[in-house]
């Protein structure tokens, strides 16, 4: 199918809409829209940070998620315990590829799963007693972590467990810090709750400890990476770019990152925001309390790497900016060849984009520098203000989708026939059954980094790949071989 105009898009709204029932129909076409790039503010043109339907099916994570698996989980040499049932730490653990550099069970933790492992008399008779002994015997057995977190599952909220207290007492007893997080996985309406919750942790428990410490050395020049949560080493590769230019890096979190690096943050002078969803809270804090300014950076595709990188130098001095542009430079006679390789194989296919809380808006630019559009694009847990900066980034007329069910996602791509899809784990092999080209955006379908240049040879590599492979014109759907077994045997009889 072209490019659809405004009416066409909304009648595709509507046609998708007609198998709800009235209230369901009602509250759903809040929630789906065409993109209208003359509008500053989406609320004008689309819903999110609402509760999914009851009954339908939601491609959402939780609070729980929110924090143990996004905020506080990348951070190494720190134990976070699950604390409730074993099956919400097990499913969490390593899931996200957060690269680091470590030993694991020595000084660093994130692959291993810590959990209370609840039990019917847990529920009855409360955890705060099993909480605490696993304290213990966690400093007993890794006396080299440098603090723990305390993430309660959807029990922990409903029984009425006191982690506050059990923390403040084991914090005590070990003389580390042992951080209480309320992240029921049933609180909110997706995970966004969750890294708001796990903000204010850090904000209560963390971010002061070294308010009185005068012993760090500052430079003119200290920065630090926010929201980047190291998936196939993008962290590495945004801190690359940023050391070239002159600047020093004090902190990165969480991706790779240390409970003294987090501590050390309100020294910098400028905090880089890469997710902006599930960060912006803790940013927002210290700008307030410490005066640390705060910026967004996009590091996908040279396009915006380039418009990033002279963003950045600005907030400095002319040295700054002259090795910003001497990066850039050196970068840019790497990777036009890159271009020149795989924009002729991959220019005018089309995409849909389903992901979490940044990349539908931040990836566009990369696929754009490689002849690709971007003809739908929607978030998981987004909120307003995602969309806000999504509007000019796609074109006018694309279709705007926020917590696309399932139903609706698959009704869209069978009428939009893009070329390719990004999206999560749990849409993959819906669409790689339907013989369509995926890539599990993610976690970029454990290959990576994307970020930066060396990373935008990895994507433009990967998309090519995927996409002109020969092996989906071979698929067949499951469920239209079983028709044409239906219709053989009618023919036979």
């Amino acid at each position: 199918m072209a490019t659809m105009n405004h009416d066409e898009t909304e009648a595709l709204i509507q046609e998708v809409l007609e198998v709800y029932p009235e209230k369901a129909k009602k509250d759903r076409a809040k929630h789906l829209a065409a993109n209208d790039t003359s509008l500053e503010k989406s609320s004008k043109c689309i819903t999110s940070n609402k509760k999914s339907l009851p009954g339908v099916m939601t491609i959402r994570g939780c609070a729980y998620a929110g924090s143990k698996g996004v905020v506080w989980g990348p951070i190494k040499d720190m134990i976070h315990i699950s604390h409730g049932p074993v099956g919400c730490g097990q499913y969490s653990r390593a899931g996200r590829r957060n690269y680091y550099v470590g030993t694991t069970g020595i000084n660093t933790f994130g692959t291993m799963n810590f959990t209370s492992d609840f039990q019917e008399k847990d529920i009855v008779f409360g955890g705060d007693k099993k909480l605490g002994k696993l304290l213990t015997e966690i400093e007993q057995l890794f006396p080299l972590h440098k603090g723990i977190t305390v993430q309660s599952e959807c029990p922990i909220g409903l029984i009425g467990d006191d982690i506050e207290a059990v923390s403040k007492k084991a914090a005590k007893e070990i003389e580390k810090p042992v951080v209480p997080v309320r992240c029921e996985g049933f609180r909110g309406v997706s995970q966004s709750l969750g890294h708001h919750i796990a903000n204010d942790a850090v904000r209560d428990w963390v971010l002061h400890n070294r308010d009185d410490d005068n012993s760090f050395e500052s430079t003119p020049y200290d920065v630090t990476i926010i929201g980047d949560y190291n998936i196939g080493g993008d962290a590495w590769a945004s801190r690359t770019l940023l050391e070239e230019m002159g600047l020093r890096v004090i902190a990165q979190w969480s991706g790779d990152g240390t409970l003294a690096e987090m501590e050390n943050t309100p020294k910098a002078k400028l905090n880089l925001l890469h997710c902006y969803r599930s960060m912006n809270y803790i940013s927002r804090h210290m700008e307030e309390k410490y005066g640390i300014p705060w910026m967004e950076y996009n590091f996908f595709g040279p396009t915006k790497i380039e418009e990033a990188l002279r963003k950045i130098a600005a907030f400095f001095d002319e040295t700054i900016q002259a090795k910003a542009e001497a990066v850039i430079k050196k970068y840019r006679a790497e990777v036009d060849p890159v271009i020149a390789k795989y924009r002729s194989r991959l220019e005018g296919k089309r995409v849909m984009l389903y992901v979490g809380g940044l990349r539908p808006r931040h990836t566009i630019g990369a696929y754009e520098d490689l002849g690709m559009e971007v003809v739908g694009a929607g978030y998981e847990f987004g909120h307003n203000d995602d969309y806000d900066r999504t509007l000019k980034e796609m074109g006018d007329a694309t279709l705007l989708y926020d917590d696309v069910t399932g139903y609706e996602f698959e009704e869209f791509v069978k009428k939009i026939k893009p070329d390719l899809i990004g999206s999560g784990i749990k849409e993959k092999y819906i669409f790689q059954k339907m013989g369509i080209p995926f890539r599990q955006m993610h976690s970029w379908d454990y290959s990576g980094p994307y970020h930066g240049y060396d990373g935008f040879a990895i994507f433009a590599r990967d998309m090519d790949m995927t996409l002109n492979n020969p092996c989906w014109g071979k698929l067949q759907a499951p469920w239209l071989k079983s028709e044409e077994s239906a219709d053989a045997v009618a023919k036979a009889a």
